[in-house]
């Protein structure tokens, strides 16, 4: 996950988020744990906690959920590798990084898939979203019905970039993911793979000359201070989704995991209005601090992926039904 460790405010560690809430009576029939790589204050954070104070007080104390931000329990291969194990039971992930499981789990970070929001949102919620959980459940993980949203990713420069031409070459820093590595490579970039915590200074330095993310991991990191230029590629969507052990979710008793499921999602469709107005506030702060905000045309990008056979590529690893999936909301890709 590439999200600034640094908090939006000002970020507690080292103890889990909890309610405050009456003491209970009894201790609670079911204790649990949920990881995330957020900050306490982000939307992802905030609207976590809140679904945990509600499934509280809807189960009447028997199910209480403490909730662990900035990573405190680990990376996400730490975090996911306790969830398959059992050891922890619930984990805020990315659509991007579960491909790294299972490619069709992730259809949704596919690179210039999507346009939009509205798009975005009518395949998630819709076949992309269902085919995305049957693939999990097929390696034992269990995914809930709605995404969380942590934006589309931009790619932020130290020179303008109006083309395609001029991505040529750049060195772009990229997660280490196969899907974006593999995207920027066929673009004509120079993709190079790195800790997020090392490229502030490498931007600093011109190790390399761009990165991509979301507009709020760039503002929180304040990479603005070492590059001026954000293109408007949105090239790909970063969706979360939190994820469980899909064997102990699902030997849960009944009303338990309906208080857990309805909580969980109704967050998510908060968290998604969060994030709209928090993305509208960060660009508004970016460009107050002197980033200049680049439109683009994005056939070409998508044209040049097609012809480095980027899409045939992930059609093969997805398989024909994820991909039957996607291509109903982006039209033909392949």
């Amino acid at each position: 996950m590439t999200f600034a460790r640094r908090s939006l405010l000002a970020a507690s560690v080292g103890a889990p988020l909890l309610a405050i809430a009456p003491r209970m009576a009894r201790a609670a029939e079911f204790d649990m744990k949920w990881g995330s790589f957020a900050p306490p204050d982000h939307p992802l954070s905030v609207n976590a906690v809140k679904a945990t104070e509600k499934i509280a007080a809807e189960s009447k104390g028997r199910v209480v959920i403490k909730y662990f931000p900035s990573s405190q329990l680990g990376g996400d291969t730490d975090m996911l590798s306790q969830v398959r194990s059992g050891a922890l039971d619930f984990y805020t992930t990315s659509a991007s990084f579960m491909t790294t499981l299972n490619p069709a789990v992730g259809a949704s970070a596919l690179g210039f898939a999507f346009k939009d929001y509205a798009a975005i949102w009518s395949a998630v919620d819709g076949e992309v979203g269902r085919v995305a959980r049957k693939a999990a459940a097929s390696v034992d993980i269990h995914v809930f019905e709605k995404y969380w949203d942590l934006g589309f990713r931009t790619v932020g420069s130290s020179r303008p970039i109006n083309s395609l031409a001029d991505m040529q070459g750049m060195k772009i820093r990229v997660p280490v993911l196969p899907m974006f590595f593999g995207m920027f490579k066929a673009l004509g970039a120079a993709p190079v793979s790195m800790n997020f915590s090392e490229l502030y200074t490498s931007l600093q330095t011109k190790l390399v000359e761009g990165q991509e993310n979301p507009l709020v991991n760039l503002y929180t990191a304040k990479l603005y201070e070492v590059q001026k230029f954000i293109t408007n590629t949105n090239h790909c969507w970063e969706g979360m989704f939190v994820v469980s052990n899909r064997t102990q979710f699902t030997a849960l008793p009944a009303d338990v995991q309906d208080i857990i499921s309805r909580n969980f999602n109704a967050a998510a469709l908060q968290e998604r209005e969060d994030m709209r107005k928090l993305n509208e506030d960060v660009k508004a702060k970016l460009e107050a601090a002197g980033v200049k905000f680049i439109d683009i045309d994005t056939a070409p990008f998508r044209e040049r992926l097609k012809q480095a056979g980027y899409y045939k590529e992930w059609r093969g690893k997805m398989g024909e039904e994820a991909w039957a999936a996607l291509e109903k909301s982006t039209g033909s890709l392949a």
